[in-house]
C-alpha cells in the first residue's frame, strides 16, 4: 500500500531537529488569524456608525460581514489549489498585502458598492490565508510538536472573539469606524515585516506531486473530518448567533456581554488543554469536546430558563469550542498528507458554510419552534457528528496516529 506523506515529511532538517516551539513565528501566524477574524466580524459591532456615515440602513451595513464570508467561502479551495506550487512565505505575504490594500479602500470609501467589493476581496485574502496557516505551522516543527504548533497558531481565534472585537468596537466609538479599519491596516503592515523577519520560507509542492482537488476529498478520513467539522461548527454558530433570543427565555437580555465573556474565557482554557494534549490524544479530545457541547446543549434544553444553568452550560460550551479549530485542522492535516493545504482550504470552506448556515438554519428553528427549540436542534446536529468521529477510528480520527 502506498504510504501517504504527512506535512512533517517535507519539513526542513532544522525544524525536525528543533526541540522547542518557534514561538515568534507561530505567534506571527496567530496574529494573522486574529486579524482576519477581527475584520470579518468587526462591522457587526459598528453597524450604527457605518450606516449613519454611509447613509445606508443597518441591514445593508451588515452585508459587509456576509460578503466577507462569501469571499472566503468561494475562494479558499480554488486559490489553495492554484497556488500549491508557490513558495509559502511570499504567498502568505501576498495575502496579507492584498488585505492591507482592500481594508484601506474600505476605510476611505464612500461608495457602498465599492465597499462591498473591497470586503469581498478581503474575504478572498482571508480564505487563502486560513488555508495556509496550519500547514505553515506544521512545517516549522518536528512531527511530535505539530498539534501544539497548530494550537498556538489558532489562539488568534478566541483572542479575536473575546477581546479583539469588543476592543475594536470600543475603539470605533472613540475614533470612528474608518480610523479603526485604518489601524488594522497599519497592524497588518507591521505583521508583514514580522513574517519576513521571523518566518522561514518553504518551497511549494511540485506539480508531479499535486493531487487533484476531487481526489483529496476521497483520501480516507478527509470526508469524515469535514463532516464532523460542519456539524460541530453549524451547531456553535446557531447558538452564538441567536444567544440573545434564547437568553430572553430566562429574562436575561442584559447579560449577553457576561455570557459571551464566560464563553471566551473558557474557550482560552479549552485551547490550552487542546494544545497540551493534542499530539497524544487528538481522537479523545474531539470526542470529548463534542460530548461536552452535547451536554451543554442538553442542559440548556432542560434548564434553559434557569440563570445558573445557563452560566454553567455556557462555560462548558466555551470549553468545548476553544480547541475546535486546532483539532479539526490538525486532523485534516494528518488525513490529507501531501495535500494538506488543499485540505485546509476545504476546512475553511466548510467552516464558512457553517457560519452562513448558522444564521439560516437557526433562524428557521426560531420561526418554527421558538428559542426553546434551539438547544434540541443543536443535539440533532452534534449526535451524528460525534458518531462520525467515533466511527472514523481508522482514518480521520484514528485511535493511534501513524508516525
Amino acid at each position: 500500500m502506498k504510504q501517504i506523506c504527512t506535512p512533517a515529511s517535507f519539513s526542513s532538517p532544522a525544524a525536525l531537529a528543533a526541540p522547542r516551539l518557534p514561538l515568534a513565528g507561530l505567534l506571527a501566524l496567530a496574529t494573522a488569524g486574529f486579524i482576519t477574524i477581527l475584520m470579518e466580524a468587526l462591522p457587526a459591532g459598528l453597524l450604527a456608525q457605518i450606516s449613519s456615515d454611509m447613509a445606508i440602513s443597518e441591514a445593508l451595513a451588515g452585508q459587509m460581514v456576509t460578503i466577507y464570508a462569501l469571499g472566503s467561502l468561494l475562494a479558499a479551495i480554488p486559490l489553495a489549489a492554484a497556488t500549491r506550487s508557490w513558495r509559502r512565505r511570499p504567498l502568505l505575504q501576498t495575502a496579507l498585502c492584498g488585505f492591507v490594500i482592500v481594508n484601506t479602500i474600505t476605510a476611505f470609501s464612500d461608495n457602498y458598492v465599492l465597499t462591498l467589493a473591497a470586503r469581498f476581496i478581503a474575504g478572498v485574502c482571508a480564505g487563502l490565508l486560513w488555508a495556509l496557516l496550519a500547514g505553515f505551522a506544521s512545517r516549522m516543527v518536528a512531527d511530535a510538536l505539530r498539534g501544539r504548533a497548530i494550537a498556538v497558531t489558532m489562539v488568534g481565534i478566541p483572542l479575536a472573539l473575546s477581546l479583539g472585537i469588543p476592543f475594536g468596537t470600543l475603539l470605533g466609538s472613540w475614533i470612528g469606524w474608518r480610523y479603526t479599519f485604518g489601524s488594522v491596516s497599519i497592524l497588518t503592515l507591521m505583521l508583514i515585516a514580522w513574517v519576513q523577519w521571523r518566518l522561514p520560507d518553504f518551497a511549494g509542492q511540485a506539480a508531479t506531486r499535486q493531487i487533484p482537488v476531487i481526489r483529496v476529498l476521497g483520501i480516507p478520513g478527509v470526508a469524515a473530518v469535514l463532516g464532523v467539522t460542519f456539524g460541530f461548527v453549524l451547531a456553535h454558530n446557531m447558538l452564538y448567533t441567536y444567544i440573545a433570543p434564547f437568553l430572553n427565555l430566562a429574562a436575561m437580555p442584559g447579560r449577553i456581554d457576561l455570557i459571551l465573556f464566560i464563553f471566551g474565557a473558557m474557550a482560552f482554557v479549552g485551547i490550552w488543554i487542546t494544545g497540551a494534549g493534542i499530539d497524544r490524544w487528538l481522537r479523545r479530545l474531539v470526542l470529548l469536546s463534542t460530548a461536552l457541547f452535547m451536554l451543554a446543549a442538553l442542559a440548556l434544553a432542560i434548564g434553559g430558563t434557569v440563570p445558573a444553568v445557563i452560566y454553567i452550560a455556557t462555560a462548558v460550551w466555551g470549553l468545548a469550542f476553544g480547541g475546535a479549530a486546532t483539532l479539526f485542522q490538525t486532523a485534516i492535516a494528518n488525513a490529507a498528507g501531501d495535500a494538506a493545504d488543499v485540505g485546509q482550504s476545504m476546512i475553511v470552506t466548510v467552516w464558512n458554510l457553517a457560519i452562513a448556515g448558522g444564521g439560516a438554519v437557526g433562524g428557521a428553528v426560531l420561526d418554527i419552534g421558538g428559542a426553546r427549540m434551539l438547544p434540541w436542534a443543536l443535539l440533532i446536529l452534534l449526535l451524528p457528528a460525534w458518531l462520525i468521529a467515533w466511527r472514523a477510528s481508522g482514518h480521520g480520527f484514528p485511535v493511534t496516529r501513524s508516525r
